[in-house]
């Protein structure tokens, strides 16, 4: 419905690259906090820069004079891809202005005969239908000089390239007569560097490719994975995965936002986590307390909170929490301050990051009440008890002031919904158009963190009074979270326009999961795929447009990529199959499994399988096979820990479950109307076999 995203705006809606598309930064981490080097390859094939926008860079022009660059017609350019539709591996196809066609295949990888990061170029030329010569420009900058089949400077290597070439000050050109096929390569080391004797160029860039993709297949096979029948929505998931095994902890990397974001990037923590990346997760969540203050240190504290409960949650790792409990401790201690000294709220501090408004805001007071919550449970779990006392005091408190205050602060609206301010005991009032004002946009966007945090009771009045509100008042657009984007389109644009901020989804899939909003979780993992990343690669912005920029035919993202946007899609996916619910208190009770799946996933043939999903109560795995007239279901012990255990068959539409056999024997508790089977108390592996109509 929407035109693709393609376009890389920056601060001052001036464009991030020099073609103003976007770009895949590209790496292979050795720690799990991310990539030291990267290369940023831009994604029409014009250009590849070295670690960050204004670097080093390798530009590739084509056409009669080497002039035209790679990729500048959008309409003779083909949607960019990834090698094997997920691998960190950038195709694209161009036909220039005289009719040449080429194919190009770029990475970054690290070799044994190139020391540090480089990029690697295969640029098949073929000029069978051109009218013309074709000239192939490597343009480099800064400029080298010559030596052989190199381009160096004092005496370090700069680029290497196939021989046959010539050389145009700092240009190495390939001049094509027509009727030819051609395939020249490249390789541009992130930073100059001392080579010596290597093999030829075509031989090492099929090592270095191979070698690329087996670290990468050996990284994602380290962690969680999740196949289901379609298969870009795999390709997405391992894409995404692989961003932020490079990404790390940066909430994007080669521009302004290469930084630790809070609450954003304990977000990123939390599901690398819940894909089994522990590693990933700990060092996250252990850098996070080495960071300065924020303007807004409670929120700041909460999240950290959060995050390091979780962690434990996950993998039960108590030499982890022995080591940041100290730090943790001295936030309880500076949270038990200010609620000793208050009104049983902590006090006023920036309503976000970019809103200097000092509020008793609702995400920040709801998550630290969440942080105390959850930690009071690992801390007495882990021989802490005088932390976990002081925890469950400080968070009663809490939750007592947060409930006079939201009574106080709340309006019931006459369409029906609820709507309860960010800004607690002040003047802030319903907004009939949440993305007409910039405070409505930041509304839509921190709110998902106070109804994700469990302070509505799932189900309740409020929660479904709040979720009427999102739904009436302008809160999504094709299952995205909407803003005013005034960061693409100005702040005073007119007419008032808005794009989507898939950042915040996040939060916003785990409120909707609580709620057993299935169809808004399917809407928002299609929306995320079709409308807020890019086709074929998977590249997410902070935020993208929704109508086109002024003056342009095409939508545009905000300073990609986003680790937290990458996040928000792994989420959503993971919640679409497993979700964990609590007892009311915090808790965690039970699982539900299967209980947000797009309906076609079930049609006969259809295969969906979740392997080694951490949860609270263990590794999660479990298959579902739908045949024409049977579904078969495996479901593995380490899921049987859970207190409840249901599973829910969301078949596709006119179909019903008829019967349910469990290891040949008739089983009955299942109800036919929503699909759902419980399992609870069952031991062993589950083996189901059930009848639909």
């Amino acid at each position: 419905m929407l035109p693709p995203l393609f376009d890389a705006r920056a601060a001052g809606q001036s464009s991030l690259t020099r073609s103003g598309a976007y770009y895949l930064a590209l790496a292979e981490p050795v720690a799990p906090l991310g990539a030291g080097a990267v290369s940023l390859h831009v994604a029409d094939g014009s250009q590849i820069i070295a670690q960050r926008i204004g670097g080093r860079s390798l530009s590739v022009g084509v056409g009669t004079s080497g002039r035209e660059p790679y990729g500048s017609c959008r309409a003779r350019l083909a949607t960019p891809a990834l090698a094997d539709g997920y691998l960190p591996i950038l195709e694209t196809r161009y036909r220039d202005a005289d009719g040449a066609t080429y194919r190009q295949e770029s990475f970054a990888a690290t070799t044994a005969a190139i020391p540090g990061l480089v990029s690697f170029i295969a640029l098949r030329i073929d000029t069978r239908r051109a009218r013309r010569p074709v000239t192939i420009r490597f343009a480099l900058s800064p400029p080298a000089r010559r030596s052989g089949d190199r381009l160096v400077s004092a005496s370090r290597t700069s680029l290497l390239f196939t021989p046959g070439a010539r050389i145009d000050r700092s240009s190495v050109v390939y001049d094509i007569p027509p009727g030819r096929e051609r395939t020249v390569y490249v390789a541009f080391p992130n930073r100059p560097v001392p080579i010596g004797r290597l093999p030829a160029l075509a031989r090492l860039y099929r090592s270095a490719r191979r070698t690329d993709v087996s670290y990468w297949q050996r990284r994602l096979g380290a962690g969680a994975s999740i196949v289901v029948p379609e298969p870009e929505v795999v390709d997405a998931e391992k894409a995404l995965l692989i961003q932020n095994l490079e990404l790390g902890y940066r909430y994007s990397v080669g521009n302004a936002y290469q930084e630790f974001s809070f609450p954003e990037t304990i977000d990123v923590a939390r599901v690398m986590g819940e894909w089994g990346f522990a590693a990933v997760d700990r060092a996250i969540l252990a850098l996070s307390l080495t960071r300065p203050p924020t303007s807004y240190p409670n929120w700041t504290r909460g999240a950290k909170l959060v995050g390091a409960a979780e962690a434990y949650s996950l993998f039960r790792d108590r030499a982890f929490v022995a080591r940041i409990t100290p730090a943790l401790a001295g936030y309880v201690a500076s949270i038990g301050r200010e609620l000793s000294a208050g009104n049983d709220l902590l006090r006023r501090e920036h309503y976000s990051s970019d809103i200097p408004l000092e509020v008793y805001g609702l995400p920040a007071q709801t998550v630290v009440w969440q942080g105390l919550t959850a930690m009071a449970r690992v801390w007495g779990e882990t021989g802490h008890a005088a932390l976990a006392s002081r925890c469950r005091a400080l968070a009663a408190r809490l939750h007592t002031g947060l409930e006079r205050a939201v009574q106080i602060s709340e309006r019931r609206l006459p369409d029906g919904s609820l709507f309860v301010p960010v800004m607690l005991i002040d003047t802030e009032r319903p907004y009939d158009s949440l993305t007409r004002t910039r405070l409505g946009s930041y509304w839509n966007l921190d709110m998902p963190y106070a109804l994700a945090s469990g302070f509505f009771r799932a189900g309740g009045p409020q929660a479904r009074g709040i979720l009427a509100y999102l739904m009436r008042h302008g809160a999504f657009i094709l299952g995205l979270v909407r803003a005013g984007a005034f960061s693409l389109y100005g702040r005073h644009a007119t007419p008032p326009t808005s794009g989507s901020d898939e950042v915040y989804g996040l939060e916003l899939a785990r409120f909707l999961a609580d709620n057993d909003q299935a169809a808004e979780l399917v809407l928002s993992l299609y929306g995320q795929l079709a409308d807020a990343m890019t086709p074929g690669t998977f590249v997410s912005g902070e935020a993208a447009s929704i109508a086109p920029l002024p003056g342009t035919n095409e939508r545009a993202m905000y300073l990609p990529p986003n680790s937290a946007a990458n996040a928000t899609f792994l989420e959503t996916l993971r919640l679409t199959l497993v979700h964990e619910i609590d007892d009311g208190s915090g808790s965690p009770e039970g699982l539900e499994l299967g209980y947000a799946t797009p309906r076609r996933w079930l049609l006969p043939g259809g295969t969906i399988r979740v392997h080694a999903l951490p949860t609270s109560f263990g590794p999660v795995s479990f298959s579902i096979v739908a045949a024409r007239r049977t579904i078969r279901v495996e479901v593995e012990a380490t899921a049987t820990t859970a207190h409840t255990l249901r599973l829910r068959l969301r078949l596709p539409d006119r179909s019903r479950i008829i019967a349910v056999r469990l290891g040949g024997r008739t089983y009955r508790r299942f109800d036919p109307a929503t699909g759902t089977i419980d399992l609870s108390g069952l031991s062993g592996p589950i083996g189901l076999t059930v009848r639909v109509s």
